[in-house]
């Protein structure tokens, strides 16, 4: 979706735009979009933004439980563009994309790690070491893995790694 960016909004709301550093600019993008995708019944997983030029990219992943299907995101994509353009949050034109998350996305981010939670994970230590079972528990300090009963705890500092493990309904192949 191609977004109108800066429509409705004042020179001086323009002018400040233009002086944010990404980051900044994210967090109101999120400000934008989060009541909206709540008010879908949905989460928001990730959001990256790309503030390149001629046009930005920004990449919404969004999930709720039993997973999110393609009609779900063609609608919020829509109503989201629709609200970036009146929030006037992205100066210029850029593309807009709405997705599930994946069956094996990497962790990076702690609203990444919290949303993981009950998931099955597959994590990476300095040294080498693997660990994978299911994701119980995430503090700033430590990671809380089960499998089979038995729980690992991996201190978050040593974790190089940390991908959510498809699990699909048939055997996997080693």
């Amino acid at each position: 979706m191609e977004g109108r960016g800066g429509v409705g909004a004042s020179r001086d709301e323009a002018r400040l735009q233009r002086g944010m550093d990404e980051a900044e600019r994210a967090a109101l993008i999120e400000g934008a979009v989060v009541p909206v995708v709540d008010g879908h019944g949905l989460e928001l997983v990730d959001l990256e933004w790309r503030g390149l030029r001629p046009r930005g990219v920004l990449r919404l992943y969004v999930d709720k439980a039993g997973g999110i299907g393609i009609g779900e995101c063609e609608r919020l994509s829509r109503e989201l563009g629709d609200v970036l353009d009146a929030a006037a949050v992205i100066e210029g034109g850029y593309d807009l994309e709405v997705s599930s998350p994946g069956l094996d996305r990497q962790l990076k981010k702690e609203r990444e790690y919290r949303w993981a939670v009950g998931k099955q994970v597959r994590c990476w230590l300095a040294g080498g070491a693997e660990f994978h079972g299911r994701l119980a528990e995430v503090t700033p300090d430590r990671l809380v893995l089960d499998r089979d009963g038995k729980r690992t705890e991996l201190g978050r500092a040593e974790v190089t790694k940390a991908r959510l493990e498809a699990e699909v309904p048939w055997p996997r192949k080693a």
